[in-house]
């Protein structure tokens, strides 16, 4: 009886409390990739500004395989995607391999080896496996930059499912516990000179937002969260990028954010109806879009640099014209995406460890140019809390800035490890993954 009156409270409370409520638990973890809003920024978490591999390190535990997936957080649970080689090869290649689009300066071979793509989550106290799940056992149809890997895309998860992206290998929905809900597989990604697929899953209400961009025929999937069956597809001009969507609300009305070597666009969340396009990217899109007082920023800095601030009630193709608020040419990241904490935009330099920062409104400069000490090659997305910013290297030394108009150095904090991988802050804890380890770094 107490069960059925609880189920018929339940059913008069309003969805917009429900949402409230979840929205604020969301704060508390760091359910996506680039954390609760989408920038990389934290407003509940308090991490430790000090470490080392001897001191405050709360566990550290052994990962199979390789991948560079930023660990998802979800109370006491973490999410991590990798992909593990076996000994097994296959019996009989291809006749005929595949030419990379846009030639093959690397070298890059496909494999003949079988991969395990395995799903996996830890207990967030002690580093405990607490189920894995390997979601399919294949030969890659193509290979990837040494830097790269088969599991770059992140999970996403609401707290009661978690959605993971192998890009050719599928897409994944479990419960918390480890039970597949559903599976979907949209074929293969012909990739850019076989530079590897990394694209994340965004999840907005019951609605899963996937990537499709690549060499081929290209879209932007909303998938229902619940079964994976399409509820709209809209098609892009072919063109490989690795950026995340961004959903964001202006004026009532929900856009969906894709960045594009092509031309960026903004499309109805309901509908798929393309709002408004901006054009004059570089090659490679990696960073991710972020968003502040009205607009987007959307970066790229491979092979040249460009940063462009759109409002976000622009309507059409605003390519080259004076809807566009501001811009930048120089300086912008090539892996990384920017962190934007407050009013204030950061990042780095190609992958370097030259720092600029940016009133977003205005594009102005705060910190122009500054060489940072101690770390030099970064791949790793900048991550921030409490009035500090923490930028972590490929050689496992993360150095933490204080939020403020000049470079201030609060700590320097070295691994004896490497990491590409971007780290995720809950609580007073950080969920770090380097090329071998799961680490949880807490006072």
């Amino acid at each position: 009886m107490r069960m059925l009156l609880f189920v018929a409270l339940v059913a008069f409370v309003p969805s917009a409390v429900l949402s409230a409520d979840f929205e604020l638990e969301k704060l508390h973890n760091w359910p996506q990739w680039r954390g609760p809003l989408a920038n990389g920024f934290a407003p509940q978490a308090d991490p430790p500004i000090n470490w080392g591999p001897a001191s405050n390190i709360r566990w550290k535990v052994a990962v199979p395989g390789q991948g560079e997936s930023t660990p998802i957080v979800w109370g006491d649970r973490i999410f991590i995607t990798t992909a593990i080689k076996t000994e097994r090869q296959e019996e009989q290649p291809p006749a005929e391999v595949a030419e990379a689009p846009g030639g093959n300066p690397f070298n890059i071979e496909r494999p003949t080896n079988y991969y395990q793509f395995v799903a996996q989550c830890y207990d967030r106290k002690d580093g405990k496996l607490l189920w894995q799940k390997v979601v399919q056992e294949a030969v890659p149809h193509e290979g990837h930059h040494k830097d790269h890997g088969y599991a770059s895309p992140s999970p996403v998860t609401d707290g009661k499912f978690v959605y993971m992206s192998f890009g050719s290998r599928g897409i994944y929905c479990f419960d918390m516990d480890g039970n597949l809900q559903w599976e979907r597989d949209l074929g293969d990604l012909n990739i850019y000179r076989f530079f590897g697929e990394a694209t994340s899953p965004t999840l907005e209400g019951d609605t899963l937002l996937v990537n499709w961009d690549h060499e081929g025929d290209s879209f932007l999937y909303a998938l229902d969260a619940r079964t994976g069956k399409t509820k709209w597809q809209v098609p892009r001009e072919p063109g490989t990028s690795w950026a995340t969507p961004l959903v964001v609300k202006h004026e009532g009305r929900k856009q969906v954010v894709v960045n594009s070597n092509q031309k960026a666009a903004a499309y109805d969340f309901q509908t798929g109806d393309v709002i408004w396009e901006c054009g004059g990217q570089t090659r490679a899109i990696i960073p991710c879009p972020v968003t502040y007082d009205g607009k987007v920023f959307l970066m790229s800095g491979y092979p040249e640099s460009a940063l462009f601030a759109v409002p976000l009630d622009s309507k059409g193709d605003i390519t080259g014209t004076d809807k566009i608020a501001w811009s930048r040419m120089s300086d912008t990241p090539y892996c990384p995406s920017p962190v934007l904490v407050g009013g204030t935009l950061y990042f780095n330099k190609s992958n370097t460890a030259i720092l600029t920062s940016l009133d977003a409104k205005t594009g102005s400069p705060l910190i122009e140019k500054k060489r940072l000490p101690d770390i030099r090659n970064i791949y790793a997305s900048p991550v921030a809390a409490k009035g500090r910013i923490y930028f972590t290297d490929r050689d496992g030394t993360t150095l933490v800035l204080e939020d403020a108009p000049e470079v201030r150095v609060l700590a320097t904090n070295k691994l004896d490890d490497q990491i590409d991988a971007s780290p995720a802050l809950v609580g007073d804890e950080i969920i770090m993954r380097s090329k071998t380890h799961l680490y949880c770094i807490g006072r």
